[in-house]
């Protein structure tokens, strides 16, 4: 995996700072938990737009990036459309990751 983005969720993910899935990544949205929501370009239309929504409602950032595989590989595996950061620090770095690249 060379992608830094990807490195750097896989690095958040081992440190328990990043959820997985769409329930348990729209749980972190509403409790104010998620300062990050990544969905990858490939999930489903109505899950991106259900996640936007949420996202916008709730005043949460989150950006389009990857695929489900990728998401999947880097957070431990299957696909994942949908993956949260519940840390600020791991969230401003993979913004600043995803601006360089």
């Amino acid at each position: 995996m060379t992608d830094r983005v990807l490195a750097m969720i896989g690095m958040a993910k081992r440190a328990g700072k990043v959820h997985t899935g769409e329930f348990v990544s729209g749980r972190d949205i509403k409790s104010g938990a998620a300062h990050l929501v990544i969905i990858a370009r490939d999930a489903s239309d109505n899950t991106k737009k259900a996640v936007a929504d949420s996202c916008r409602y709730y005043n949460v950032e989150y950006v389009e990036y990857g695929t489900r595989d990728e998401l999947g590989q880097c957070t431990g595996g299957g696909y994942k459309a949908v993956v949260s950061v519940v840390d600020k620090n791991f969230s401003k770095a993979i913004l600043d990751k995803m601006r360089l690249s």
